[in-house]
């Protein structure tokens, strides 16, 4: 397998692998990271491979933080390979700390950043991010909060997820120094592309896809006819592959064929082919998975063209999708 090649993520962020491990299955019931044992193989492999982008956060787990708990105990004596990214601050989930506090405060932010250090069992965060915008508090209050915490070390950098275009460019005009943007973004949800992405090239940050591969619709598993029953998806989200449109698809596979590509890799290469991509940030609860993923990202870079005829066979969706925003 090519090694895994590296990029920085934003002109100031830290330098991360193109394939990054997103965390949310560790702890996850009815899977095999759920346990101490399982999450401890996923990030073996992932040293292994060199993949060194970990994202996860406070929410994540059967119950909120068993995630970080499980991840603390796997990387010990290995904390320095790998750039940490977590959470915080997602307007769902009640973490039991700072009471009564709005979730992008000072109070709530120093809260929530210590709990996660103690759960990771380390000193420092590499990218620490807002999980969703907090409306009721001013992106000044947060970004001075951030800033505090990047002074005494204890993060080195900060982003933000769940931005739309407008809140990207507040937070830039505000003088924050955010590094990176975390939205959802595959072929099949596209809406980031109307103004999130441009902003992301405006102010210069590094762009984080979650759910890249559709919850595993692009693993190539699946088909009109094969739904494999042990999967996460048809488990828990079945729609999505009902719901799913195999014309396009089929003429993915179709064109990933001619190249003699897989539809994983074909996939990752058109991700990887977007403007200000830094990683893409795929879940996995077996080693092998992992393995699959980090060889795909190197296994092919379409050319312009490529990448632009790949996009028109999905363009129906994209246009969907933003006129689901306005």
């Amino acid at each position: 397998m090519t090694a895994i090649e590296h990029r920085t993520l934003g002109p100031s962020g830290p330098t991360v692998s193109t394939i990054g491990l997103g965390c949310n299955n560790f702890g996850r019931p009815g899977t095999v990271t759920e346990t101490q044992e399982g999450t401890t193989a996923i990030i073996r492999k992932a040293l292994e491979l060199g993949v060194t982008m970990l994202d996860t956060a406070d929410m994540y787990g059967g119950y909120p933080g068993q995630s970080e708990e499980l991840m603390g105990v796997a990387l010990k004596g290995n904390r320095d390979r790998v750039v940490l990214a977590t959470k915080f601050g997602h307007s769902g989930v009640d973490m039991g700390i700072a009471p009564g506090a709005a979730k992008g405060t000072r109070t709530y932010i120093r809260s929530a950043v210590e709990d996660s250090l103690r759960r990771l069992q380390t000193d420092r965060i590499d990218l620490y991010q807002l999980h969703t915008p907090d409306p009721s508090t001013p992106i000044e209050e947060t970004i001075a909060a951030l800033d505090e915490l990047v002074a005494e070390g204890t993060i080195l950098h900060y982003g933000h997820s769940n931005f739309s275009g407008e809140q990207i460019a507040q937070a830039a005009r505000a003088g924050g120094r955010f590094v990176s943007a975390q939205n959802e973004y595959s072929l099949v949800a596209r809406a980031v592309e109307k103004d999130v992405l441009p902003a992301v090239v405006e102010f210069g940050l590094g762009f984080l896809p979650f759910f890249p591969l559709a919850n595993g619709l692009f693993t190539g598993k699946f088909s009109r006819t094969e739904r494999p029953s042990d999967t996460r998806i048809m488990r828990q989200r079945p729609h999505i592959v009902e719901n799913a449109p195999w014309q396009a698809i089929e003429a993915f596979e179709a064109f990933c064929a001619e190249r003699g590509i897989t539809l994983l890799e074909g996939t990752f290469g058109w991700l990887l082919a977007q403007p200000n991509l830094a990683s893409v940030i795929a879940g996995a609860t077996k080693p092998e998975q992992l393995e699959q993923n980090a060889a795909a990202s190197t296994a092919w870079k379409p050319s312009t063209e490529e990448v632009a005829t790949i996009s028109g066979l999905f363009d129906a969706l994209r246009l969907v999708s933003e006129r689901s925003l306005t």
